[in-house]
């Protein structure tokens, strides 16, 4: 049938990009903390400016805020992409989302509280591969199986992921639309609840890369025009949650699905 078809294509695909899926997924899911370490620094007066006015916490607070972000951010990206306590730089860059969901007043604004969260989920999976990484050392000691942390870990960091989609529902009656959200919502389901896992997952990348080169061409305005740092940053956060996607893809959905399940009955 077309859909076994497909399947087989998918699973061929996976086969041919399994040892380089894993770097370009953790290239993709540090890419906006990158793209925010490097504005710190060529920004640094304005959100020092920002942060001391916003809050009146004066000039040495608000400098330790830029200073923080800058060298947080950088500091986790070459600890994760140099495979170096890679768990630290999750715990790291987890404290920076949370420090800038209060600091930029993100936790009153329900669009951009949940692409945080899908940013969250993603670096769970990173820290779930890190530590099936760490484990992978011990390969000839005897084990109870996979360990019920990283199951966990890995099916918050699926749930919280598909957030990132709800942001992109769109409630107008037209037909695109319509059937944008249904399909957009099948395939959230399915990645969330683990079933067909890596294909739902993989349609979303394509789907996700689509939209995001579409709506967030940052570079096609001038960089002086603030809807050029509105659009860049959308841009950085929807490549970082492609980044976890491809995660799911490369690893799997992990023991909390209904595709492990399946291997049971």
């Amino acid at each position: 049938t077309h859909n076994e078809e497909l399947l087989a294509k998918c699973t061929k695909f996976l086969r041919v990009t399994k040892q380089y899926l894993p770097h370009l997924a953790r290239l993709c899911l540090i890419s906006t903390f990158l793209e925010d370490g490097i504005r710190m620094w060529f920004q640094w007066n304005e959100q020092k400016d920002y942060i001391e006015a916003t809050w009146g916490c004066g000039y040495f607070l608000a400098t330790c805020f830029v200073l923080l972000n800058l060298t947080g951010q950088l500091g986790g990206c070459v600890l994760i992409l140099s495979r170096h306590f890679v768990q630290y730089a999750c715990f790291g860059l987890f404290g920076i989302i949370a420090l800038q969901t209060v600091a930029y007043s993100i936790l009153w604004d329900i669009k951009f509280l949940m692409r945080n969260l899908a940013l969250g989920g993603g670096l769970l999976l990173l820290l779930a591969e890190s530590r099936s990484e760490g484990k992978s050392m011990f390969a000839g000691v005897p084990s109870m199986g996979e360990s019920s942390p990283k199951q966990y870990m890995q099916l918050g960091g699926r749930v919280l992921l598909v957030l990132m989609f709800m942001t992109l529902l769109h409630f107008d009656p037209s037909f695109f639309s319509i059937l944008q959200n249904m399909v957009g919502t099948a395939l959230i389901i399915l990645v969330a609840i683990g079933f067909k896992t890596k294909l739902a997952a993989l349609t979303l990348v394509i789907w996700l890369l689509a939209i995001n080169i579409y709506f967030n061409a940052f570079w096609a305005v001038p960089a002086y025009k603030p809807m050029h740092d509105f659009l860049k940053y959308d841009f950085f956060q929807t490549t970082s949650v492609i980044g976890g996607l491809l995660l799911v893809v490369a690893l799997g959905p992990g023991g909390v699905s209904m595709d492990e399940k399946k291997k049971e009955w």
